[in-house]
C-alpha cells in the first residue's frame, strides 16, 4: 500500500476530524489500523482528545485536582526511636490507578559476608575449548571475544562440569540464596 498526497491528506483531514484510527482505516480501504496509527506517528500529527473537552481543558484539570495524601503505616516504632529504621515511599498499584505510600521498614539484622579461611583456588591449565574433556573444569575464564580467552582445566568430580572451587561459586545452597534474595529485597 502506497502512502499517495491524496491518501496523506485524506488522513490528516480525518484524524483531525478525531475519527479513531479502525475508522480511518475502513474509510481509506485497504490500509490496516496499525498502518494508520504509524503513519500518524511519521507525519508527527497532534494527538487528539478524548471525548469531553479538548486539551487544555484536560491539562488544567490534571493539575488542579489535590493529590491523594499517602498514608503512613506505623506497625513498628518511627525512626527515631528504632534503629536502622528507614522510611520509602513505594508505588503500587491498586486497581486501575497507582497509590503512593509511605512505609517504615526496620533492618532486623545486618549481614557480614562469610569468609572462608580455607579456600584452595586451583591453577587453571588454561585450556582451549578443543582440549576439554569430560574430567577437566569447563568454567570459561576472560572474554570470549578476546584472544587470551580459556577454560579453567583443572580436575572436575564425575557429577559437575567444573572443579570443587568453581562448583561452590556455581552451585550455592538454597539457605544461602534465600537469605541472599532477602537483603536485596529488604536493602
Amino acid at each position: 500500500m502506497n502512502w499517495d498526497d491524496e491518501r496523506v491528506e485524506r488522513l490528516k483531514r480525518l484524524w483531525a476530524e478525531g475519527l479513531s484510527a479502525s475508522q480511518i482505516a475502513a474509510q481509506l480501504g485497504g490500509v490496516s489500523r496499525n498502518a494508520v496509527i504509524g503513519k500518524v506517528h511519521r507525519l508527527c500529527l497532534p494527538g487528539r482528545v478524548k471525548a469531553g473537552g479538548n486539551a487544555q481543558q484536560n491539562r488544567t484539570q490534571k493539575r488542579t485536582t489535590p493529590a491523594p495524601r499517602p498514608t503512613t503505616y506505623n506497625a513498628r516504632p518511627t525512626a527515631a526511636t528504632a534503629p536502622g529504621a528507614a522510611t520509602r515511599t513505594v508505588t503500587r498499584s491498586v486497581g486501575a490507578t497507582m497509590v503512593k505510600e509511605e512505609i517504615e521498614l526496620t533492618i532486623l539484622e545486618t549481614q557480614e559476608p562469610v569468609t572462608t579461611t580455607n579456600v584452595i583456588v586451583p591453577m587453571a591449565r588454561r585450556l582451549a575449548l578443543t582440549e576439554l574433556t569430560e574430567r577437566t573444569c569447563k568454567w570459561p575464564v576472560g572474554d570470549p571475544l578476546k584472544d587470551d580467552f580459556h577454560f579453567c582445566g583443572a580436575e572436575s568430580g564425575e557429577s559437575s562440569p567444573y572443579c570443587k572451587y568453581h562448583a561452590r561459586l556455581a552451585y550455592q545452597p538454597v539457605n544461602e540464596r534465600r537469605r541472599a534474595a532477602n537483603a536485596v529485597a529488604r536493602g
